[in-house]
């Protein structure tokens, strides 16, 4: 792992900062690495509220949706709401759907089927529209891509609005109206929405347009939080807002589908990694392993008994899901071997009777293991499908479209993307797939990286400075949780392996002989010959607290050591 230690800010900014914010250098040095430079953009910061969110009719197309779904409600018109089968679609859905059912009865919702439908618009979701007399889609977190399907539907006599925020290609869906942030035409100020955010500027319209404001809507914000923590978007602007206030919503009064999965799991209080960790998976693995329809069905129950029985269900449907993607993760490391591709600059792999529901958890779960952009495929009907992910630094959706001859259909983001392919090109896109990376990245992306914060001394760590880094929360891309790094440390003489096959380090570590701290390193257990090597070494770490029999104590979560 090679550790890359963030630029200074200069002295004199550093210096303001503390002035204006009466805080210490480190507090003033992490906020203006993360951009924030004046009192008002710390309180900003700080303080999320509904005054940064954006007008949801600076986005391109919103007045036109709006008008479309208020025909179709004054007109008695069937409504379906279609959204992919992940979490951002699932709760993009729930979120959608009930805020309709708030206003007409004729609503219903549609999930594809990931393995009979595949991703996105679907012609058996149109199909079944028609024949059901539905006479307006709202597609959510899908359908950008989607110009043979929406013209289909036209000539049905089907309206079609999607919401997305995928890129979209060189043409847009003849759709009544088009919500992407990502439009090269869309001046809307932030770009970065999850598909749940869009569903909400959606809605945010739609109640707008009814006398009411976002501080109405805030029963839905649970979902929208879950979403962006799911979907990997960067944490700032519009993002950070949604998520402090719907992180809110979950610890506070979230909506009955939401507490019986808290309730499974007994954790009071949650963060946003609990949310990616705890939440996000469970809904997923609806979608995964039987059905998004049971997803949306949980999210959308108002009696908490029935809740609670679905939550069961899909906890069940989740211990499946980890059991499935260990072993296929398992198969597919002896596939490397076994093709002696462990010195790649790509990892792909293919078996037909690979479960595709969690062949993305598997890509990601070899990128552990071999740091490299890496697909994994499986049998889907006639075609082979492949969840794509990528290493930090490499945009993977620029590589597969410069591999698009061999490709059907792609989609995705610079990090993650999903692709479809006939068989018979499976051996001519690999081959190309592994010229295109070896071409095009840099090859220290290759090692991963563990960007440091700032350098301190273990003196300078106390709670006053922990109170204020939690409220640095919620964390995720584009304001990652604080990695710091300090030098010449020693382990006091009882730094040892701990954990199943002692894969992780427990140890207390002094840097001046007055100041001793405990350090939880997992998965560093390996790393123990430095330890006890009595020499001095260096530790990148994030600040954290211990909880123990009531007690509540300062630790380090070791990120990695060096000698």
């Amino acid at each position: 792992m090679r550790w890359t230690l963030k630029p200074k800010p200069e002295a004199t900014q550093v210096a303001l900062m503390k002035e204006a914010l009466q805080v210490d250098d480190i507090v003033a040095t992490l906020l203006l690495q993360r951009g924030i430079d004046t009192f008002d953009a710390a309180k900003t910061f700080f303080r999320p509220s509904f005054s940064e969110l954006h007008d949801p009719f600076l986005m391109k197309d919103m007045d036109k949706a709006v008008e479309r779904i208020e025909k179709a409600i004054k007109a008695g018109e069937n409504i379906m709401v279609y959204g992919d089968y992940d979490v951002d679609g699932t709760t993009s859905v729930a979120l959608m759907s009930s805020y309709l059912k708030t206003r007409t009865l004729n609503v219903t919702t549609y999930i594809p089927d990931r393995y009979d439908e595949g991703y996105g618009v679907s012609y058996k979701g149109i199909d079944f529209a028609d024949d059901n007399e539905f006479s307006l889609i709202i597609a959510l977190d899908c359908g950008i891509k989607a110009i043979e399907k929406v013209a289909y539907a036209k000539e049905k006599g089907i309206d079609f609005i999607i919401c997305d925020h995928h890129r979209p290609g060189s043409e847009i869906p003849d759709a009544v109206a088009v919500l992407d942030p990502k439009r090269d035409d869309c001046d809307y100020p932030f770009k970065e929405l999850c598909g749940c955010g869009v569903g909400f500027k959606l809605i945010t319209a739609l109640a707008a347009n009814q006398g009411q404001t976002v501080e109405d809507l805030t029963e839905y914000l649970d979902l929208v939080a879950t979403a962006i923590g799911a979907d990997i978007v960067p944490i700032v602007d519009e993002n950070r807002a949604l998520a402090y206030m719907g992180l809110n919503i979950i610890n506070t009064n979230p909506r009955p589908g939401m507490k019986a999965i808290i309730a499974e799991v007994k954790k009071d209080i949650l963060t946003i990694t609990d949310v990616v960790f705890i939440i996000a998976p469970r809904i997923n693995a609806a979608g995964r392993m039987k059905h998004g329809n049971h997803a949306v069905t949980l999210l959308t129950e108002t009696d908490f008994n029935l809740a609670a029985k679905y939550a069961v269900e899909i906890d069940d449907f989740n211990t499946d899901r980890r059991e499935t993607d260990k072993r296929i993760t398992e198969e597919a490391l002896v596939q490397i071997e076994e093709n002696n591709e462990q010195e790649g600059f790509t990892t792909v792999v293919y078996d037909e009777s690979w479960h595709k529901g969690v062949i993305g958890i598997v890509a990601s779960r070899l990128i552990e293991t071999y740091y490299r952009p890496t697909l994994v495929f499986t049998k889907s009907g006639d075609k082979l499908a492949a969840s794509a992910r990528s290493v930090s630094g490499f945009d993977v959706y620029n590589a597969l479209e410069a591999c698009s001859e061999h490709i059907e259909q792609f989609g995705g983001h610079k990090y993650a993307a999903g692709l479809t392919l006939d068989p018979k090109n499976y051996d001519a896109f690999k081959a190309k797939f592994e010229s295109v990376v070896k071409e095009t990245i840099d090859p220290k992306l290759l090692t991963p990286e563990l960007k440091v914060d700032l350098e301190i001394e273990l003196g300078q760590i106390n709670d006053k400075l922990m109170r204020i880094l939690k409220q640095f929360a919620p964390f995720g891309p584009g304001n990652m949780s604080p990695t710091f790094m300090s030098q010449n440390l020693k382990d006091t003489g009882w730094g040892k392996c701990v954990g199943e096959d002692d894969k992780h380090i427990r140890l207390t570590v002094t840097q001046s002989f007055n100041d001793k701290i405990v350090c939880i390193g997992f998965g560093l257990g390996d790393k123990i010959d430095i330890i006890k090597s009595k020499r001095p070494f260096s530790a990148a770490y994030a600040i954290d607290e211990n909880h123990w029999n009531g007690n509540v104590s300062l630790q380090l979560k070791l990120k990695d050591i060096k000698e």
